[in-house]
């Protein structure tokens, strides 16, 4: 069940309180992942309404195969300068897959405290 099996992409976003507890989760988008599709606002509007101090944003990958594609790179860019710029930092982007992870702050060796 959940996102390793759903059968379209699906984003999601993890609202998450100071001591890094999940405060809810909501997706905010279906469909695949472009820069047209998936704004800013559509990840950071709920964090901002939920009063969430960090987050996480998750989607997955219906082939099966979690490496991220290029748009993959360019909205998580897009989306982590955005969050930084209104103070809620985005601490992970994590696609999902039948075949494993791929976590963007583990493989880029993101620095948590502050985004760039």
């Amino acid at each position: 069940g959940g996102l390793r099996s759903a059968a379209r992409e699906q984003v999601w976003v993890l609202m998450l309180d100071a001591r890094h507890r999940l405060i809810c989760c909501e997706t905010v988008a279906v469909g695949s992942i472009n820069s047209s599709r998936l704004l800013p606002r559509d990840v950071l509007a709920p964090a901002l309404r939920a009063g969430a101090a960090a987050l996480v944003v998750a989607h997955n990958h219906p082939s099966g195969e979690p490496s991220p594609s290029r748009a993959d790179r360019v909205v998580t860019e897009a989306l982590r300068s955005a969050a930084a710029l209104i103070g809620i930092p985005m601490l992970d982007h994590i696609i999902v897959a039948a075949r494993g992870h791929h976590s963007f702050r583990e493989v880029e060796g993101w620095d948590v405290v502050a985004a760039a």
